[in-house]
């Protein structure tokens, strides 16, 4: 007989979909694996009708398997980083609209509609904010996702942001921890390193986080990213000093931690994804995001249910996880 812990591994995965439609790969994940967490891409969306019908699908088939509610997110910033195409309403880059004569009233306008209308299809998760503060003019590759370059005003704007879709039902997701603004290289190709020294991390990089746990943000996204002061070995992702020792003591973060995607090439470019995906658990992650490929999906849930069976991951740390994803589908599920 299975724990209860091997029952509810697949609960700490967040997959994506291949296609328009509950495919049989996805649909094989719920069943099989007890998997009942979803992201959205452009792939995945045609139009309004189709996207709500997708979602509606995910949700039939967890509660056919006796699967609470599911998460469905997705990464809707608005600017170049946008899933949905019209009819949904567009909006200009965070950087724009943080900069422009109306700051507050167009981050308003952008969270209301955004939450909106991802709710009218079924999707009850924003990977957004980004949080990450950012000086214009260097090159860093976070400059157009970033709300600015002064943290007293990304914590504000963030918090705007965050409080009014989550005030409409929408889980916020705070990223990307402890802040990607001095970074020059794109994650999703390589590793990254930030060689910013502690004080400044602390003094502009944290702060926006900080204002986000205190207003109760639901979820925060990690980092790929070396961070020479905080942990000169591993990425935030994989770092037990920076998600438990700086995220979960220091700033006394207990909500939700989920990775950005463990496909990137700065992950998988380093080690192989299972081994990754376990590691970041280890480290104090919740959530495990894996946007593409399901048969890396089906052996990173293996090596986490043979770590459980080891004692390599206890129990009483893949309880807390589940917990912490049971609080959000409590906020957030309808």
């Amino acid at each position: 007989m299975q724990t209860p812990e091997q029952t509810d591994i697949g609960q700490l995965f967040m997959v994506g979909l291949p296609a328009t439609e509950l495919d049989s790969s996805t649909l094989q994940l719920i069943c099989d694996l007890q998997i009942n967490n979803f992201i959205i891409f452009k792939r995945n969306a045609q139009d309004k009708q189709q996207l709500r019908h997708l979602c509606d699908e995910l949700k039939q088939a967890c509660r056919k398997n006796d699967l609470p509610a599911p998460l469905i997110s997705i990464d809707q910033e608005g600017g170049s980083v946008a899933r949905l195409l019209p009819p949904f309403t567009q909006f200009a880059d965070a950087r724009i609209l943080a900069e422009s004569g109306d700051p507050e009233k167009e981050l308003l306008a952008y969270a209301d509609t955004c939450s909106r209308e991802l709710l009218e299809v079924g999707i009850n998760m924003n990977l957004a904010p980004v949080l990450d503060v950012c000086v214009a003019g260097h090159d860093y590759f976070m400059e157009r996702r970033s709300l600015g370059e002064a943290p007293a005003r990304v914590a504000q704007l963030g918090v705007l942001v965050i409080n009014a879709m989550q005030r409409l039902g929408i889980a916020a997701c705070a990223k990307h921890f402890p802040g990607l603004g001095a970074a020059v290289v794109d994650p999703h190709l390589e590793l990254p390193q930030v060689a910013r020294p502690l004080a400044q991390l602390r003094a502009i990089d944290l702060p926006p986080f900080a204002a986000a746990i205190t207003a109760g943000v639901a979820a925060i996204m990690t980092s790929h990213t070396i961070y020479d002061d905080l942990d000169p070995e591993m990425p935030a992702t994989l770092s037990k000093k920076i998600l438990t020792g700086l995220l979960r003591t220091d700033l006394g973060y207990d909500g939700l931690v989920i990775t950005d995607d463990l496909e990137m090439g700065a992950i998988e470019r380093e080690q192989p994804l299972a081994d990754a995906a376990l590691q970041s658990l280890q480290a104090g992650a919740d959530l495990l995001l894996i946007c593409h490929d399901h048969a890396k999906v089906r052996k990173t849930y293996h090596t986490v249910v043979a770590s459980v069976a080891k004692g390599i991951l206890p129990g009483n740390r893949l309880r807390k996880s589940i917990a912490r994803i049971a609080e959000i589908r409590r906020r957030f599920t309808q």
